[in-house]
């Protein structure tokens, strides 16, 4: 809902374009009672003529006009670096267009025929984004981030999404290298405007990070940041989970609950591994997209729900799409902007400062001094392939830190590999069947050597399946000891309630109640 503005205030400036006498007259009484100074215009030229005359806090066109389209408007007042956030209004079923417009930089936009509470709310929005200018943040601040003060200035961060909470979100993105800048570079433009980001990327790259330094970019930063992961949630909960429901609208819903979309309202949903959510829930996802309403279950009412999308993938989505696991309409929604997350193999000039922030925090959450950081350490990170990314290099350092002894830090590169032969080899001995031994004698053949060097074992055929099968043994047995209480196991392995659940959903353990550990939202 909208705030006019008060007395003291300069009244936002809308310019309103639709050749549409009826409707134009419309939008402008509704911006009228909002307290907004509204210019209308039919046009593209008559359009340019306000523009031309006066500054602007917003500007809502339609796509199609008599003498051109929306669009021209829109990479005009980029390209000529304007500062009028842009909200399109395009036919119903042309979301092509809408993202053709979000791709060229337009804030939001609106589906005809348009629905004048959402109009209100959208407009609302684009003034707050425009008007949204923090005097604690510098453009110097933000160059220090993201490379230099003009970039910071052509992104807009020194003067409208640089908050002090979006320093620190970039700030956490630890890396000066050449990816790492692009990809800051990158958040910085997209947090401008309302447009859905696809942040893809290996495991253990830090999509979640990227993803909150979109939020905390943006002017819905005082807003919720609710993630969501896609593949830790049962197929029979997700439309529950996503929508809400009402009391006794299935068995065991004793009062109304919200929906992810409700608890983002005002802020971001982050919809995580994304190429894990199957068909049927993909659909509904894409209605609440375009409509931007859902329906809890159990009601016949739809609500509005203002939030902003951005979702993360390991997996290739255009292959998934191509294999029919995925739906196309849903991808192209998606992926208005996509943000590539590098590999760690791609910036090893990262490793120094990733290594220190992650010894830092490693230090902090355990109580103890920040170990020393040896150049031979650095030296042997750098060769070794570190394919599972940041998430690994923190594995690593924790096993250090955890092991040492001393004031320098030594690795055990191959402890993550010889795992499973280290469990084995501290198991105990099983029994031998007992066998009737031949009488002592002179023995015929030389004994063999004291120490025999065991062989090492074979290559696993399918290493993820391999994996999976030690990640399951070892959860099984915390679980075990813990007496099935997963927020005692997750301690004991230093993960949190969240990441245990996601596990044990993923790799199918079951628990005596008979569910996958993932369905229950009490706490163990």
């Amino acid at each position: 809902m909208s705030i006019p503005p008060s007395s003291t205030q300069r009244p936002a400036q809308i310019l309103v374009i639709d050749d549409e006498p009826d409707l134009r007259t419309l939008y402008e009484l509704t911006l009228l009672r909002e307290g907004y100074r509204v210019e209308a215009a039919g046009s593209v030229s008559e359009a340019w003529q306000h523009l031309e005359a006066g500054r602007f806090d917003a500007v809502i066109t339609d796509m199609r006009l008599p003498d051109g389209q929306g669009m021209e408007i829109i990479h005009r007042i980029q390209r000529e670096q304007r500062s009028e956030r842009c909200v399109v209004m395009t036919a119903y079923g042309s979301a092509e267009n809408a993202v053709e417009a979000l791709k060229a930089g337009a804030f939001d936009y609106l589906t005809k025929p348009v629905d004048l509470k959402q109009f209100r709310a959208v407009v609302a929005s684009a003034v707050q984004a425009r008007n949204a200018m923090p005097a604690a943040v510098k453009p110097a601040q933000v160059a220090s981030v993201v490379g230099n003060a003009n970039e910071a200035e052509s992104l807009g961060l020194g003067a409208g999404t640089g908050t002090t909470t979006g320093i620190t979100a970039l700030d956490r993105l630890v890396g000066e290298s050449e990816p790492m800048r692009l990809v800051k570079s990158r958040i910085a433009k997209v947090a401008r405007g309302m447009a859905p980001v696809l942040v893809r990327g290996e495991s253990g790259t830090g999509k979640e990070l990227v993803a909150r330094a979109v939020h905390a970019c943006s002017q819905r930063s005082d807003g919720p940041f609710v993630a969501v992961n896609c593949g830790a949630i049962p197929e029979n909960l997700l439309e529950a989970e996503f929508f809400g429901a009402k009391k006794g609208s299935y068995t065991g819903s004793a009062q109304d609950r919200d929906g992810y979309f409700q608890a983002a309202r005002g802020g971001t949903l982050f919809l995580d591994e994304i190429g894990d959510l199957p068909l049927a829930m993909q659909s509904k996802l894409l209605r609440a997209i375009q409509e931007r309403s859902v329906r809890s279950i159990g009601s016949t009412q739809e609500e509005a729900v203002d939030v902003r999308i951005v979702s993360a993938t390991h997996k290739d989505l255009h292959a998934e799409v191509q294999a029919g696991r995925f739906r196309q309409d849903l991808f192209y929604r998606l992926n208005v902007i996509e943000i590539a997350v590098p590999a760690l193999r791609e910036r090893r000039e990262d490793l120094p400062a990733l290594c220190a922030a992650l010894l830092a925090r490693i230090a902090q959450d355990g109580g103890l001094p920040v170990p020393h950081l040896s150049h031979d350490l650095l030296r042997r990170l750098s060769l070794h392939p570190l394919d599972g990314n940041v998430r690994e290099l923190e594995n690593l350092l924790h096993r250090a830190v955890a092991l040492n002894d001393g004031d320098e830090l030594h690795l055990d590169l191959m402890g993550g590999f010889t795992a499973a032969a280290e469990a084995a080899a501290s198991a105990p001995a099983p029994l031998m069947p007992a066998f009737d031994m031949p009488a002592p004698g002179p023995s015929l053949s030389p004994a063999p050597p004291a120490f025999a060097k065991a062989a090492p074992p074979p290559l696993p055929s399918d290493l993820q399946a391999y994996l999976d099968q030690q990640e399951r043994e070892i959860l099984v047995r915390a679980l075990h000891e813990s007496g099935f209480n997963r927020t005692a196991a997750a301690a004991r392995l230093g993960m949190s309630l969240r990441q245990i659940r996601y596990r044990i959903a993923r790799l199918g353990i079951t628990t005596p109640n008979g569910d996958d550990g993932a369905s229950s939202h009490a706490d163990d």
